[in-house]
């Protein structure tokens, strides 16, 4: 736990925001209500906000606002993976699969290398499997193929070499395991990115603001009525075009445009947990369950991630959580090819759920497609659901040809198409993640502390060339150096950096999103309060 003297000093800290900190919310709000916009996206999780970006590179004005955080609920819930999704060519959906890996290796590479990592898979083959050694060895040339071999090729490693590099790896009837590669992130810090690539281009953005209704002008809809959750303000914004981007309540949005709006998609529940880790892992587990599913074992973050289900879920959204018979669940398929030592639920130390949005339809959530569909209501409102993290650049440029191509041209002709803009635009803060680590050990305050190398790593692969926007502050105050607490890399310096530049407003957003406290276990009362403490100073 943090020392009593450093929580007691955090209260005077962090007073005057940055230079070129982000507008207070009053002043956000009072931007809203009085400008006049081209689009108004509904929901701030990876799609609204890709849509948001893209718009705004094309010279558009627009708004994005949510009822709860940015990346508050799916985008943040997710399994943290960039991958082209090997699964879906037992399906035969190998273009889909090519496109993912375009995609993926877009971002991985161009778009944010310092917020993407990437990751060795080890898919083991088990005596009485669902799949056969030469069947997976086949399958991961072929998936490695469709990446154009820039992971390495796929193929078929023994399980002695497996086991060195993933020592928990049940070895029992392990017949091979066949290897491939891929790329993981943390989600939240890649959506809370693509928001302040979406602002720098122009986006005017509020968070914890729920629409509380519809504005209509001769039957279309030309706005929405919100009111700030914090606050309590109610205020409206006024848009040529609205964007629906709301996810699991995409449907709910749509019947305040329509009250007999039928349902459009159905929710697809996937759960996670997070343990600590036993032992070093230097690949990840991909265990196939059956002939559509696999579970993971991921190392993320110094801890091991494990999941996902894949059940239909019917209910009200925002009450989604993991139940024992999810936990049970996970740990039981995790079982086929990880020791009992690491499974102990005494290591466990977070778990989410997430919801998947997929189009309506009757079958098994499992073997539906993950795509992505746009539909547009009796006012005008259009609505996105669907799709893969993987592929969020490509929602957002999809959604943006939809724009432009509707009759009547709603949008007007003044703004670029989006074809014509960057493919491979950077997220802010671009820059090799080493790099900057090392910078940041090396330049050390005159005659301050040495920054720990963890914290140093933390910083360069979570913010990249911004990390020194934080290292700043830290010099500036060397309260802002300590740790949050002594078992976590963070520092007090990226709580007020979240409070100032990254839309930050309640403990959540920053324990949860703006850094790995929560998932970690560390979110302590202690560590609760001076947060709060913090977020409440001007």
């Amino acid at each position: 736990m943090t020392s009593q003297s450093t929580l007691q000093a955090l209260p005077a800290l962090g007073r005057r925001p940055a230079p070129g900190a982000n507008p207070t919310r009053a002043e956000t709000r009072e931007q809203l209500a009085k400008a006049s916009y081209d689009l108004l996206v509904i929901g701030g999780g990876i799609l609204g906000i890709s849509t948001a970006w893209h718009a705004a590179q094309s010279g558009l004005r627009v708004a994005l606002v949510d009822a709860g955080d940015f990346a508050g609920a799916t985008s943040s819930a997710s399994s943290k993976l960039l991958h082209g999704g090997l699964r879906y060519l037992q399906t035969g959906a190998v273009r889909l699969v090519a496109e993912n890996h375009v995609e993926r290796r877009a971002v991985s590479r161009q778009v944010a290398p310092h917020l993407a990592n990437p990751l060795t898979f080890y898919l083991p083959v088990y005596k009485g499997g669902p799949h056969g050694a030469a069947k997976l060895g086949a399958g991961v040339f072929a998936y490695s193929a469709l990446s154009a071999f820039g992971d390495g090729v796929g193929h078929l490693l023994s399980p002695a070499k497996a086991a060195q590099d993933v020592p928990e790896l049940r070895t029992d009837n392990l017949r091979a395991v066949a290897v491939y590669g891929d790329d993981q992130m943390n989600d939240s810090r890649m959506a809370l990115m693509t928001v302040r690539a979406a602002v720098e281009a122009g986006t005017v953005v509020l968070n914890h603001a729920e629409v509380t209704g519809l504005r209509f002008t001769r039957g279309r809809v030309t706005g929405a009525e919100l009111k700030d959750r914090l606050s309590g303000d109610e205020f409206g914004v006024n848009a040529r075009l609205v964007l629906n981007a709301t996810g699991p309540w995409v449907d709910h949005l749509r019947r305040m445009e329509n009250p007999g709006a039928a349902p459009s998609i159905r929710l697809s529940k996937g759960a996670h947990l997070v343990l600590k880790r036993t032992s070093p892992w230097r690949a990840a587990l991909a265990t196939p369950i059956d002939r559509y599913r696999i579970t993971f074992a991921l190392p993320w973050e110094d801890m091991l991630l494990l999941g996902t289900t894949d059940e239909e879920y019917v209910g009200d959204p925002a009450e989604v959580a993991v139940t024992e018979k999810d936990t049970a669940q996970i740990l039981d398929e995790a079982a086929l090819s990880i020791r009992d030592q690491q499974l102990s639920r005494d290591l466990v130390t977070y778990a989410f759920a997430g919801l998947r949005v997929l189009p309506g339809g009757p079958g098994d959530t499992s073997k539906a497609k993950r795509e992505t569909v746009v539909t547009e209501g009796r006012g005008g409102m259009l609505s996105v659901a669907g799709g893969k993290w993987t592929t969020f650049r490509h929602i957002g440029r999809t959604v943006m040809k939809k724009l432009e191509s509707l009759p009547g041209r709603p949008l007007g002709e003044d703004f670029e198409p989006v074809a014509s803009l960057p493919k491979r635009l950077p997220l802010p803060g671009v820059a090799n993640p080493r790099a900057v680590a090392h910078r940041l050990l090396v330049d050390r305050p005159a005659p301050g502390p040495r920054m720990a190398p963890d914290t140093a790593r933390h910083l360069a692969t979570h913010y990249g060339s911004l990390a020194f926007d934080i290292a700043r502050l830290a010099n500036d105050d060397p309260e802002l150096g300590k740790r949050v607490h002594p078992e976590a890399p963070e520092i007090w310096a990226q709580v007020v950096y979240a409070r100032d530049n990254e839309w930050a407003e309640t403990a959540d957003d920053v324990l949860r999103r703006r850094t790995t406290l929560t998932i970690r276990g560390l979110d302590t009362d202690d560590v609760r309060g001076k947060v709060r403490d913090l977020l409440a100073k001007e």
